[in-house]
């Protein structure tokens, strides 16, 4: 491994892991610690000056800590949403801006978390005037929900072509009757229990077309009544389908994250992703420290400060910040 030092690059034997002696509790540090350290470094590296780096290092903790942005690796565990009845959670989100189509530049879009059947809207704003309206339409078709979850965030940004407009509704029939691995079968059937019959269908004669309608009222509403009860089946097989992906996907996201667990009184730092930095200009995006006052389930975290209300915020922003000081010690030169 090749270390860079004030004076140059030399070889080392083994990785280097001088971080340790900017995380020592200084109230804990014995004599024994101080000196081990430095016993490593005499036996284990070749690297005139370490010990001048060393304590650079150890002096210009806050400095350092306070480099460098997060990734997917830094993410909390997976925590998924598992629901029981059609229709009883939605998600909901914009798409946007676009360019103008009729006047429109949104599409507000709602999914149901079960059945994965999904409405869209195209719209002039993304103002709360128009949500509103939308939700009051979804409330009468489908019932009221017991939640609308939404993520709040920044909206997502793309190229279409002005006519995206005209194209909405067909764009919700593919999905609508596209096959989903998650629930093992199509949002269609799965609302409706009866396949969606396509265009094509009619065009190449396909069974369903060439056979008589039943004008029998007792037969097809025998028939209908089996449907209807064959549909509470479907559901629950829908539920067991969806529980085992989502189990799956959170074992292959929490195994590419790393392990951080989050206590109460731990001093930590909170990364600013909106804030705007030039290349020229040495400002980190790390505000803090902040000391935590309660953990609560799914990755939400409050923090304290001195000087203002305690505010709740992701796991995800957080990282944790060592700023005890650290107790001189006497360099000595190679």
């Amino acid at each position: 491994m090749l270390i860079k030092s004030s004076e140059g690059v030399y070889q080392a034997r083994k990785p280097l892991k001088i971080s340790r002696l900017a995380t020592m509790d200084p109230h804990e540090v014995t004599m024994a610690q101080i000196t081990q350290p430095r016993r490593c470094l005499i036996q284990d590296f070749i690297w005139p000056f370490i010990y001048r780096d060393a304590q650079d290092l150890v002096e210009n903790y806050d400095i350092y800590q306070r480099q460098g942005k997060i990734s997917q690796r830094d993410e909390m565990p997976q925590n998924s949403i598992q629901v029981c009845e059609i229709f009883d959670v939605w998600g909901i989100d914009f798409m946007g801006l676009f360019l103008s189509s009729r006047g429109n530049k949104y599409i507000l879009i709602a999914v149901d978390y079960l059945s994965k059947w999904v409405e869209a809207k195209a719209l002039p704003t993304n103002d709360a005037r128009v949500v509103c309206k939308f939700l009051k339409n979804l409330f009468a078709r489908f019932g009221t929900p017991r939640a609308i979850i939404s993520d709040r965030g920044t909206h997502f940004l793309g190229e279409n072509r002005a006519s995206w407009s005209d194209k909405l509704d067909d764009a919700l029939w593919a999905f609508r009757t596209a096959y989903k691995t998650l629930i093992g079968c199509t949002p269609y059937k799965l609302v409706y229990e009866k396949a969606c019959h396509l265009h094509v269908e009619l065009e190449h004669k396909a069974y369903w077309a060439l056979k008589h309608a039943n004008f029998d009222m007792k037969t097809a509403g025998d028939h209908r009544k089996v449907q209807i009860n064959e549909l509470n089946e479907l559901r629950d097989q829908a539920y067991k389908n969806s529980l085992i992906y989502k189990e799956k996907t959170k074992r292959l996201h929490d195994s590419k994250i790393k392990s951080c667990v989050f206590n109460i009184g731990d001093r930590v730092l909170l990364f600013n992703s909106r804030l705007k930095i030039f290349s020229d200009k040495l400002k980190s995006r790390w505000s803090g420290p902040f000391t935590i006052s309660q953990v609560y389930p799914y990755g939400t975290v409050e923090l304290s400060q001195p000087d203002g209300p305690n505010f709740k915020v992701n796991g995800h922003r957080l990282k944790h910040y060592f700023g005890e000081d650290i107790p001189k010690l006497v360099v000595f030169d190679l």
